[in-house]
């Protein structure tokens, strides 16, 4: 983050302003504005899917789209971020129980990828699979960011941001080449 300096009144003639502004006055991406960011994307992918009809062309492009997301999000946040607070006594049960849940995510994608999307029984286990990522988003972003924030310094998460970004784009590269 940037430092500014102000100067107040008489009182307080030095005030130090802490902020994530550019000199041009553009706010900076962090890491936890950067998983935000697709947290949002998921959130969106979920409720496109959840209103697409059983079986159309629309929701297969949005189920190729929410996988791809999914799993190439998981796997940057473990490389990138996880790795950082395993490494330090605190992180280590919010980071393994994080994990699991990555874990969970992707044993649901497999087995809705080997199903047929126009069933009922693939809207019963998608509805299951949204529930789990919006438990896992609403929590690392209330309980989990916080804790991190405290335990990661700036440096930290400035690395974090750029091995998370780097490791998504090879993640999304590699999915879609799969894909092809």
């Amino acid at each position: 983050m940037r430092q500014t300096k102000a100067f107040g009144n008489e009182t307080d003639p030095e005030v130090v302003v802490v902020s994530n502004a550019t000199p041009s006055g553009k706010d900076i991406m962090d890491i936890y504005k950067r998983l935000e960011k697709d947290h949002d994307k998921q959130r969106e992918l979920i409720k496109s899917i959840k209103a697409s009809k059983p079986g159309s062309e629309k929701r297969a492009a949005l189920w190729t789209d929410i996988k791809v997301e999914l799993e190439a999000h998981a796997s940057a946040e473990e490389q990138a971020f996880y790795s950082k607070l395993m490494a330090k006594p605190d992180g280590t049960d919010d980071t393994r129980h994080a994990v699991e849940e990555h874990q969970q995510m992707h044993e649901m994608i497999e087995k809705l990828d080997a199903m047929d999307q126009s069933a009922d029984v693939w809207d019963d286990l998608f509805g299951e699979l949204a529930h789990k990522v919006t438990h896992h988003v609403d929590e690392e972003e209330d309980e989990f960011f916080p804790a991190a924030k405290d335990t990661l310094s700036d440096a930290q998460e400035t690395k974090a941001l750029k091995e998370f970004n780097d490791r998504k784009d090879a993640e999304i590269q590699k999915q879609e080449e799969l894909a092809d």
